[in-house]
């Protein structure tokens, strides 16, 4: 299951760029996921919420937005999605492609809780 060493990788993330003191603010982490990253969503929303149980960051959660697989024909121009691995143009079949989007794993944003205590 490499979506546990995913999440932490995550995990380390947040830890470089959130201060110590407001990892506990941490609320939702937004992520851009390729439907070709080989990445099963559930999966790593539950090895997160496993590495970060009784953590400073144990509200914190993940938003997933899913990317499509695209392709970029070199041949006639257009750009098409197409079924994860299939990496043919949809509009006349060249084999000629160039891969536009749907292997990231990126992180967008932290958004932390800015509220404060009364």
């Amino acid at each position: 299951m490499h979506e546990l060493s995913v999440a932490q990788s995550i995990v380390d993330i947040i830890n470089q760029h959130v201060p110590a003191p407001d990892l506990p603010k941490v609320r939702t982490v937004h992520l851009r996921i390729g439907t070709a990253a080989g990445i099963v969503s559930d999966s790593l929303e539950f090895s997160f919420g496993v590495i970060t149980n009784e953590t400073p960051l144990e509200h914190a959660a993940l938003a997933i937005e899913s990317v499509p697989f695209s392709l970029q024909c070199k041949q006639c121009g257009e750009e098409s999605t197409n079924e994860q691995g299939i990496a043919l143009c949809s509009n006349c079949g060249s084999s000629d492609t160039t891969i536009v989007a749907g292997t990231e794993l990126q992180i967008g944003t932290i958004e932390l809780d800015d509220s404060t205590p009364e």
